[in-house]
């Protein structure tokens, strides 16, 4: 087996300036390890944070960056079954907690954390969709428990998040009133959105209402902005506030929300356990040989540019999905 990879690597927490690209030893594989022969890398906000350290989380030195993989098995290990060399595959719950990144030529995977990638389903939208939609499957059914025939609304509908919460709701029988600006309304509607409001009106609440009069079940700013005051008024009494990012400090004015019996609750796709990935993992499949998920790539880099891929997520230049090609 080769001993050395190539790999976008930092030898401690820092700027994305601090991101080396170079050898790096490969690991013995242990039993229930897969070996995978990188394709394309995903790039993550959450990646700039634990490479920063913004997320504490612990990590090994030197640190193999980035989270979500797609590629084919080079290598299994003794008790490894159902892959075999030469099979398509994607990842996407490495890079924390301890487990080494994704952005090299050669990874090792512990095989519960590695998926068969469906026959016909194009590798680079499997693994640009991975992450968001992961995410969607653990905010729609793990936490707010979604049924069909409820109402949600999806702020932030044209991001990354946005659409595949859409698009996983819309497939679960749920309607899902959208937020975007005018012109990313069109991408929202063809995710599956029943209607899109406008953000940036002064009147979000009352456009809300006029198109759910008796209020939405589950509430999620997959934005970041989580304005709990708007939360409480278009919430049915017992609805649920999902938080999942935060670009701002909130200040919580709490006598709307619980006299109305609303629940917030915020989670991190990295505490999901391997069993729950591996169960959105079989969702997104399915979706995904269906066509049913999608997601817009608009740029690529080799992984020689993986510090210049960090810069332009971090500077907000990045609308859509960024890969590293390798």
């Amino acid at each position: 087996m080769t001993t050395t990879r190539r790999a976008a690597y930092v030898e401690q927490r820092g700027p994305a300036d601090s991101i080396r690209v170079g050898p790096l030893p490969v690991p013995d594989l242990g039993p229930d390890d897969v070996l995978v022969a990188v394709t394309a890398v995903s790039v993550n906000p959450v990646d700039t944070y634990v490479r920063s350290g913004r997320y504490d989380t612990p990590i090994p030195l030197p640190f193999i960056i980035g989270r979500d993989l797609v590629g084919t098995v080079a290598a299994v290990g003794p008790a490894v079954r159902g892959l075999a060399v030469g099979d398509a595959v994607w990842a996407n719950s490495l890079g924390h907690a301890g487990r080494q990144g994704a952005a090299t030529d050669l990874a090792v995977v512990p095989r519960e954390r590695l998926y068969r990638l469906p026959d016909g389903v194009d590798p680079e939208v499997a693994v640009a969709v991975a992450h968001p939609a992961v995410t969607a499957y653990l905010g729609w059914f793990l936490r707010a428990r979604i049924r069909p025939g409820w109402t949600v609304f999806v702020g932030g509908g044209a991001g990354n998040v946005g659409i595949s919460s859409i698009q996983m709701a819309v497939r679960a029988g749920v309607r899902v009133i959208a937020s975007a600006r005018d012109t990313h309304a069109d991408r929202c509607r063809a995710a599956g959105a029943d209607a899109v409001v406008d953000y940036r009106a002064g009147d979000l609440a009352d456009q809300i209402a006029a198109h759910a009069p008796d209020g939405i079940d589950v509430y999620w700013d997959t934005s970041g902005t989580n304005d709990t005051d708007l939360a409480a008024a278009v919430l049915k009494p017992g609805g649920r506030m999902l938080v999942t990012a935060a670009r701002t400090p909130v200040t919580v004015a709490l006598a709307p929300l619980y006299t109305h019996d609303v629940t917030i609750d915020g989670f991190v796709i990295s505490r999901a356990s391997a069993t729950e990935f591996a169960q959105a993992a079989e969702l997104i499949n399915a979706m995904l040989a269906a066509g049913a998920l999608t997601t817009r790539i608009t740029r690529r880099l080799p992984l020689d540019r993986a510090a210049e891929a960090h810069r332009l997520l971090e500077a907000g230049e990045v609308d859509g999905r960024l890969l590293l090609t390798i």
